[in-house]
């Protein structure tokens, strides 16, 4: 048995990473236990893998329209199982950065699965036990994808997101269920890769706690590209003839549609993760499936902390990353607390996708009284000499004080372009604040000046609201 160590963190994915080399940072005893791969979901089933593979959909991309820049290329070809080695290397490379930052650190790496077996007692099992004794523990033992109760689903043929960074060849059709930032980001990709696919939402837009207007940009662009949308659709039941997917689609009004299909993607996204961790035993306290923390992130039991999907809060890597601070600050006798006002959701589709704060429907169920700028990045110079020319930004003010209460992007570099979005959200700022900043010229950030200058009908690149609204 070792030394009492000061943290004990269950999970190596960025929130549970992040929180040992930050505790190691501030002068604390840490172990980290491990039973797969460190880097979690995020570094080797999802963020990094399929945005490798998307930057091979983007050089594809850029190929079918090279001829428009005065480029002429000829014969390329796209080799599925070359962009999955490239991924393979990018996620190794990552990887073993971070075992490295253990080491120079001195934040001890355990492998095996982790349970709490009393509070500040932790027992890792892999062919043989130990007990490790805490004075605080971390719970980031993250999320696995989410299933559905469908007739068929568990048939070979129907695989889920991690699978599909994985794939050893292309589909020819595929449809995915779900149309969610998982479901458009795997449609967006395998349709540039060269797949037919469709996309069955249950909802009646695709990214539905997105705001309504990217939803809106991104369906036109999923349709320029045939890519097939059954919205406000479900799936009834996935059964197998002769080698394909025979996929039954329970549309509006009752119609039923059957679409066939070579693979099934499930990307209905993710659930916490809290098998094996003996909480009930403790008096950890569990709603739906989830650890109940509070701002903190401590949860019901003294001294044991949880964060990252396991709490179900916000999805998102670097919501767990944070969150992971947060935690070790407060366990080591500080004191911090998680605001979620500020952080930027991002879908890297093409085009781009990206929100902070309230959506507009958000603001407005609040009774919240607003003004509303947007600015296209058709009348943006950098955008139209780039060639990428759809979406715009949308600035959700508050008409008193105009105060930002949100942002909405969806076209080139989004995904980049909230930062700003972000910082003034985080810092109370004002669409004065923005407007008044001089942003260089020429830049796709000086969409986010003339969004926030319109907001009060200032935007100087575009006809005035009378003339736009005539």
């Amino acid at each position: 048995m070792t030394e009492t160590q000061d943290i004990v963190i269950i999970g190596g994915g960025p929130g549970g990473y992040v929180a040992a080399i930050h505790a190691a940072r501030l002068g604390a005893t840490v172990t980290l236990v491990e039973k797969a791969d460190v880097g979690g979901t995020c570094l080797n089933w999802g963020c990094i893998p399929t945005k490798s593979l998307l930057a091979s959909a983007d050089i594809l991309s850029h190929l079918s329209e090279a001829k428009d820049f005065g480029v002429s290329v000829q014969g390329y070809t796209f080799d599925l199982s070359q962009a999955m080695s490239r991924k393979d290397g990018v996620v190794r490379q990552l990887r073993s950065g971070v075992e490295s930052l253990f080491v120079a650190n001195g934040v001890r790496l355990v492998r095996g699965s982790g349970d709490i077996v009393a509070p500040g007692q932790v027992k890792v099992t892999n062919g043989q036990e130990e007990i490790i004794s805490a004075r605080n523990i971390v719970i980031a033992t993250g999320s696995v994808p989410a299933t559905l109760p469908i007739p068929g689903l568990d048939a070979e043929g129907v695989i889920n997101s991690n699978q599909a960074v994985a794939l050893k060849s292309l589909p020819k059709r595929l449809l995915i269920i779900g149309g969610g930032a998982i479901g458009v980001e795997f449609g967006d990709m395998f349709n540039r890769f060269g797949s037919q696919v469709t996309i069955v939402e249950l909802m009646d837009r695709l990214i539905p706690m997105e705001d309504a207007d990217l939803s809106q940009v991104l369906q036109r662009s999923f349709r320029r590209r045939s890519i097939t949308q059954h919205l406000g659709s479900s799936v009834k039941e996935v059964r197998t003839e002769g080698g394909e997917k025979v996929v039954t689609v329970l549309q509006p009004k009752d119609k039923q549609q059957e679409v066939r299909a070579d693979l099934v993607l499930v990307g209905v996204g993710r659930v916490p993760n809290t098998r094996g961790l003996s909480l009930d035993k403790i008096g950890i306290r569990v709603e739906r499936g989830r650890i109940i923390v509070d701002e903190r992130m401590r949860t019901s039991v003294p001294g044991i902390y949880a964060i990252g999907d396991v709490v179900g809060k916000m999805m998102l890597a670097h919501v767990a990353s944070h969150e992971g601070m947060v935690a070790v600050e407060n366990a080591l006798g500080r004191e911090a607390t998680m605001d979620y006002k500020a952080v930027p959701r991002c879908i890297y589709t093409r085009p781009e996708i990206a929100g902070v704060g309230l959506t507009e429907a958000m603001a407005r169920e609040q009774g919240r009284d607003l003004t509303v700028g947007r600015f296209p990045f058709s009348a943006n110079g950098k955008a139209l000499g780039i060639g990428e020319r759809d979406g715009f930004v949308k600035v959700i003010a508050d008409k008193e004080y105009g105060e930002i209460l949100g942002i909405a992007i969806a076209g080139p570099h989004a995904t980049e372009l909230i930062a700003e979005a972000a910082l003034a959200i985080s810092m109370e700022g004002t669409v004065e604040d923005v407007a008044q900043a001089i942003h260089a010229h020429p830049t796709l950030s000086e969409v986010s000046m003339e969004a926030a200058l319109d907001v009060n009908g200032q935007a100087i690149h575009i006809a005035p609201r009378k003339a736009r609204s005539a």
